[in-house]
């Protein structure tokens, strides 16, 4: 009768534990977690962009690239600020020709995040190699899953699973180790304000030929002398009188002449 009372309790050894694992959820895992990261040395890469203001439409910016291609950026906030000849210039304030030049620094940094899970307990059921029962310093039961290659710390010895017995204090390990990359991003965009055009004017003077040595100023000459209306008119009288003497002169030449040949 005893006998088979005590083949019947080893029976349900397996329920046992099995009320036992539902148990332990219940109350929480009782594993120490510490969590370090580990950061390597960082790389950048540079890339720079060049373009001129096309239009500006609202808070739309088109950008007429290096390449020729047209970029439209839609939406630009308010406080985007863009330096341009030393000073900071809002969205509304680019004004086409202006020439734009965008700084694009990534910065990749490479991190080790490594993670130790550490549980310690008295062993109150195995099932090597699959899954261990622990009783906890509180005094709860809590069923773990055996990882492949794990080992038990058992006073100062690492053993594996199938070492463990009951009643044993162990101490296990779960060391995680995973690594990932941080990458950021930093642009920076400056301008220049556009080149004006000069206006076309006419030249003053153009130059032809080598320079000479200027020529010896002349001396001035003397300023003609200017006659008044009163002696313009004595001089008309003169003429016309010599004019009216030679006509009798020749009046009384052909008459002579006339008489004579009668």
């Amino acid at each position: 009768m005893r006998l088979g009372n005590i083949r019947m309790l080893e029976g349900f050894a397996p329920v046992v534990a099995a009320l036992c694992l539902a148990f332990a959820v219940s109350a929480g895992t009782q594993v120490q977690t510490t969590t370090t990261t580990k950061t390597g040395q960082s790389s950048a890469v540079v890339r720079v962009e060049r373009g001129e203001v096309f239009a500006v439409e609202g808070n739309d910016l088109i950008v007429k690239m290096g390449d020729g291609s047209i970029r439209h950026f839609e939406n630009i906030s308010e406080s985007a600020k863009i330096t341009v000849d030393g000073k900071e210039l809002g969205i509304h304030d680019l004004k086409p020709g202006m020439l734009l030049q965008r700084t694009i620094t990534t910065t990749t940094t490479p991190k080790v995040v490594t993670t130790i899970q550490t549980v310690k307990g008295k062993v109150w059921y195995v099932n090597p190699p699959l899954s261990v029962i622990l009783t906890l310093e509180d005094g709860t039961n809590q069923s773990f899953k055996i990882p492949k290659d794990q080992k038990f710390n058992v006073d100062g010895q690492m053993v594996d699973s199938f070492s463990l017995k009951k009643g044993m204090q162990v101490t296990a390990t779960k060391i995680v180790e995973v690594p990932m990359s941080v990458t950021t991003q930093q642009k920076a965009v400056s301008g220049t304000m556009p080149i004006p055009t000069p206006t076309a004017e006419a030249p003053l003077l153009v130059a032809e030929g080598e320079p000479t040595a200027a020529p010896p100023e002349a001396t001035e000459a003397p300023a003609p002398v200017k006659t008044s209306p009163t002696t313009t008119v004595s001089y008309l009288r003169v003429i016309a009188l010599g004019v009216i003497l030679l006509l009798v002169v020749w009046f009384a030449a052909r008459f002579l002449r006339g008489k004579s040949s009668t």
